[in-house]
């Protein structure tokens, strides 16, 4: 019998225990590797995928003492009362617009935060300013929404108190629904920038030194070194980033806008996470905040995809 008559006469499932067998030797030599990874996939098993089978309650009339498997279906109903709520295109407004203009204020700032830093020859003066940028950060939204009310208050606060130097009058920051979209961003822009330049400052210490030394020979300037060599070498981060963003178009944060929401402004405050946690959980309708989150969730993840293919199309790699 040939070796051809052989090879083809044997049984492709002989070939199995082996092949499982090479891949336990390859888990266990590697095995410090695995358990590195072992806390983020259980986090992300036990907080992000198991809870997802509670997204069935969305197509029911859950009621808690029937539970999730003796509730009534209910198909679509709540999906038809969210897009036939009369509030839910004013949310769906004021949610867009506070994504839109996060990300046409604020992430480009964190950008031109590192490529400043990254100037900076002084190791101590940039270690300083890097520890400055990033403490806002670990302040609580309530901590920050309060520095902000004392500041921006009508009894004695510095900015009113300024303005009425300057001879000018007093404005209700707090109270104004024309100054609540501004006030937003400048918060999101003092918490968050400085804690967003870390990725951007790790990707740019990767950046070949010698780039920039051939640029210094052919007399480049240190703002030409920065936008034909620093900018292109973080493009690619810079769009994982900017996909990641598109993703978290209708999460903007239910803590800070909660604590600058108020009977004056709700018109122009009021977003799906708000809604969600006054008409949904406040009221016990949990299979309509169920939907709610889910159609947010559902519209994350269609831009995502549709983000990722526009970036492939521009030669970058996207996040898949």
């Amino acid at each position: 019998m040939s070796e051809t008559t052989v090879k083809v006469g044997m049984n492709p499932k002989a070939s199995k225990p082996k092949q499982e067998s090479g891949r336990l030797r390859r888990i266990m030599k590697n095995k410090a590797i695995y358990l590195m990874i072992l806390p983020g996939f259980l986090y992300f098993l036990i907080f992000k995928y198991v809870p997802m089978s509670g997204l069935l309650i969305a197509f029911q009339d859950y009621q808690a003492y029937l539970g999730v498997t003796n509730s009534p279906w209910v198909g679509l109903k709540h999906f038809e009362r969210l897009f036939s709520e009369p509030m839910f295109f004013t949310i769906l407004r004021n949610t867009l617009l506070l994504f839109f203009m996060n990300l046409l204020f604020y992430f480009p700032v964190p950008i031109i935060l590192a490529l400043m830093l990254n100037e900076v020859r002084r190791e101590v003066f940039k270690r300083f300013i890097q520890t400055l940028v990033y403490i806002p950060h670990f302040m609580s939204w309530v901590i920050i929404v309060s520095i902000s009310f004392v500041m921006l208050s009508m009894d004695r606060g510095i900015i009113n108190e300024l303005l009425v130097m300057m001879g000018l009058d007093k404005i209700n920051f707090l109270m104004s629904s024309d100054w609540f979209r501004p006030m937003y961003i400048m918060q999101v822009i003092w918490r968050e920038a400085g804690w967003g330049t870390i990725i951007y400052l790790a990707a740019m210490a990767a950046i070949d030194p010698g780039l920039y030394e051939a640029s210094r020979m052919d007399g480049a300037s240190r703002f030409r070194q920065m936008w034909h060599i620093t900018l292109p070498s973080i493009r690619s981060v810079i769009v994982v980033l900017l996909i990641l963003k598109i993703g978290d178009v209708l999460e903007l944060g239910f803590e800070h806008v909660y604590l600058l929401l108020n009977s004056m402004n709700r018109e122009v405050a009021e977003i799906f996470d708000t809604y969600v946690y006054t008409a949904g959980l406040k009221q016990g309708q949990f299979s309509f905040s169920t939907a709610v989150g889910f159609f947010k969730s559902l519209i994350g993840l269609i831009l995502v995809m549709l983000a990722n293919q526009l970036a492939k199309k521009a030669g970058e790699e996207g996040i898949y």
